[in-house]
């Protein structure tokens, strides 16, 4: 496994699952315990999800230690009122006395209030690290330019549609590390994994078009947390260490950025509405 150091040098491993939509409690314990067993170690939940639980008793039912597991969730905006009592409660269903990484899930509602009081929990030792999700570059610098503590991590939609090229200049400039969700586009893309450009580079090395596809952002310095379900998946996806592309592979597969999110864009009113009536 590797790891990003973060602004203030926490280790996160670059490579975690994702649990979105993993509403089956018990599937979703399963298969937290079988990713901690293949070499995974980093989680991904939200109180949104509803399955901080599965999440917390797969770390606790697992041989891994605690001190092993990165575990990240993130606050809902309905608890951004109340965001540092919503974190103690999500400590308790995931089991553990601290949280390695929370996020502010979405730029809505109360967003100051909600990272004044993730600053406090940071400030107490609670929380190893805090940052943002689904925040534009716009958003991203203003929060950072009223606040104290920098996010150490934007987690946004990222895949090979969607590179987040600009937004990641400024995350650079300010030393926020890039974190990916939906790296597969949740099914909205799946059309690009039989291009011939991005097959013939999947058959150079025996991998799948998806695992070409967390290679190309691992190496891009982008934190990735694929979602499955499958047991199968979840080992394809682990097995992208032992190669590296090159720098012409690379500058193919950044020629199909459309610059454009299939699903985490803050500013349609449609996200807005849909995430305010979650």
């Amino acid at each position: 496994m590797i790891t990003k150091t973060l602004n203030n040098g926490v280790e996160m491993p670059m490579l975690g699952l994702g649990t979105y939509l993993s509403k089956d409690l018990e599937l979703c314990q399963e298969i937290c315990e079988k990713a901690l067993e293949i070499g995974y170690r980093h989680i991904d939940t939200a109180q949104m999800y509803g399955n901080e639980e599965a999440v917390g008793k797969a770390v606790e039912a697992s041989s891994v230690p605690r001190s092993e597991v990165f575990i990240t969730t993130k606050i809902s905006h309905k608890r951004y009122s109340d965001a540092y009592e919503s974190v103690l409660e999500s400590m308790k269903r995931l089991r553990t006395d601290y949280i390695d990484l929370v996020l502010l899930h979405w730029p809505f509602a109360d967003t100051y209030k909600a990272w004044r009081d993730l600053e406090r929990l940071y400030a107490e030792g609670a929380v190893r690290a805090i940052g943002v999700s689904n925040y534009n570059a716009d958003r991203l610098v203003d929060l950072i330019g009223y606040n104290n503590v920098v996010p150490a991590v934007d987690q946004v939609e990222t895949n090979l549609t969607c590179q987040q090229r600009e937004c990641r200049k400024w995350m650079d400039t300010y030393g926020v590390a890039h974190e990916s969700y939906a790296p597969f586009g949740q099914g909205r893309m799946d059309e690009i994994y039989e291009d011939k450009v991005l097959l013939e580079i999947a058959s150079r090395y025996n991998k799948t078009p998806r695992q070409i596809t967390l290679r190309f952002l691992l190496q891009e310095g982008v934190i990735c947390i694929p979602k499955t379900v499958h047991a199968e998946r979840l080992s394809e996806n682990f097995d992208v260490f032992g190669f590296t592309l090159t720098e012409k592979e690379m500058e193919a597969l950044r020629s199909f950025d459309k610059a454009s999110p299939l699903i985490g864009n803050p500013e349609r009113p449609e996200r807005v509405l849909k995430a305010l009536a979650w």
